[in-house]
């Protein structure tokens, strides 16, 4: 139908890691509510990947909506630079109160990408004030942080960074720690660190668990032992808690599952609950002041047009009262053990392999005789199968995890796992 969202769309849209050529018409939803998106033809999808991991509370929450309404016939927007305003004061101070008790500034961007971005200017310029020059990077192994460059450059070189190869600046790479090869990365990490100490500004990780690279998953007391190693010597440590943030991994933040604390941490995804796009990276005070100075050349010289946009602002605080909620905090203890439970059905299963859950999140492989990239042509037909049956499942290659927000019922998770399960009877 020529009038159709879809129709309309295919005129004038490009859409994001979409091949338009050969890609399926995109959906045309109309509407949100709770865990539900609905479309243009009144079918209801379960949204079980929380719409790439940002919709923590449900869609279209009356909470949320009602304090950002308020907001716009306040202060829709000011000039960062300069200037302040209650809501990005306020959100910094109460983040501040619930993140690693190092943390101690907020710069505030964009997205995902940009809070790395900030990040890995911050460590390398943290240096550079001193005088030192420190400037190479250890990265783990299918590791994904974003696509501006800077965060490319942070990333698993892949198909995804292929064409920009010689516009990246070189890491060093370690392996992802798990179970079988720890003591080979523990080792590595002090090899590397011993032949390049001078040399590095910063280790950048996604704790426990990788997103993009695959929902790989490995122990948080391993990752504490390398910020051990990389803090004796004097190497900056950089979360990137953006898809693990705000209660995915069963507790507030993955870096809490550590005693270790990061000098820098990415935000964005489930900061405002999926209402609008924010970023922002905090910073222990050490970072903070080493960009102190009479000399204006030591200014971290980094910002966007929506800076701290005071609505964004808003749907944060909206969505930390939300996630701070005993109810909900209880409803993300009852997915993490539900998921768990789940895990065990899954490893019964011959057509499965690597069945891994952190928190909220689990994950499992389908076996293929085929290469396991993004491109494995498991993807398409399970991702048709999950649409057809009203849920949204977004696999990577031949990997199919579940991500709920947190508002998911108990019969709503049962009903994924009902048609996982019957995907396997064919």
């Amino acid at each position: 139908m020529s009038d159709s969202l879809t129709f309309r769309d295919k005129q004038v849209l490009w859409h994001p890691y979409t091949q338009m050529k050969t890609a399926r018409d995109p959906v045309g939803i109309v509407r949100g509510q709770g865990s539900y998106l609905f479309d243009e033809h009144g079918k209801r999808y379960i949204d079980a990947v929380s719409s790439w991991w940002v919709n923590i509370h449900g869609h279209s929450h009356p909470y949320i909506a009602q304090k950002v309404s308020e907001q716009l016939l306040r202060l829709e927007h000011v000039i960062f630079a300069g200037f302040t305003h209650e809501p990005a004061v306020q959100l910094a101070e109460r983040l501040l109160k619930i993140l690693p008790k190092n943390q101690s500034k907020v710069f505030y961007s964009d997205n995902g990408s940009t809070a790395v971005e900030v990040a890995i200017k911050m460590a390398i310029q943290f240096w550079h004030n001193q005088g030192i020059k420190k400037e190479k990077i250890i990265v783990f192994e299918n590791s994904y942080h974003g696509d501006t460059f800077g965060a490319m450059s942070v990333s698993a070189r892949s198909a995804f960074t292929a064409a920009f190869s010689s516009y990246l600046f070189d890491v060093i790479s370690i392996p992802l720690p798990k179970k079988e090869v720890k003591e080979k990365t523990i080792s590595f990490l002090k090899q590397t660190l011993g032949e390049n100490k001078d040399q590095i500004a910063a280790f950048i990780f996604e704790p426990l668990v990788l997103g993009a690279g695959g929902m790989l998953m490995y122990n948080a007391d391993t990752l504490n032992s390398l910020l051990e190693i990389c803090k004796d010597n004097d190497v900056l440590c950089i979360a990137d808690e953006v898809m693990t943030g705000f209660g995915r991994t069963g507790k507030l933040f993955a870096c809490n599952h550590l005693p270790q604390e990061p000098d820098i941490i990415c935000l964005s995804k489930g900061l405002t609950g999926g209402t609008m796009a924010l970023g922002l990276t905090t910073c222990s005070e050490k970072i903070y002041e080493a960009f102190l100075s009479d000399d204006r050349l030591k200014t971290l010289f980094h910002g966007h047009s929506y800076t701290a946009n005071p609505i964004a602002c808003t749907a944060g605080l909206a969505s930390l009262d939300l996630l701070l909620e005993e109810n909900n905090l209880k409803n993300i203890d009852r997915i993490c053990a539900q998921q768990t439970r789940f895990a065990e059905q899954l490893r019964t299963i011959v057509k499965i392999e690597n069945v891994r859950c952190t928190g909220t999140i689990l994950a499992f492989d389908i076996k293929t005789n085929e290469n396991t990239s993004y491109f494995n042509s498991q993807r398409d037909r399970l991702y048709e199968y999950f649409l057809s049956n009203g849920i949204i499942l977004r696999p990577l290659g031949n990997t199919l995890y579940i991500m709920p927000p947190y508002c998911i019922s108990q019969t709503d998770l049962e009903e994924i796992y009902r048609q996982i399960l019957n995907l396997f009877k064919e």
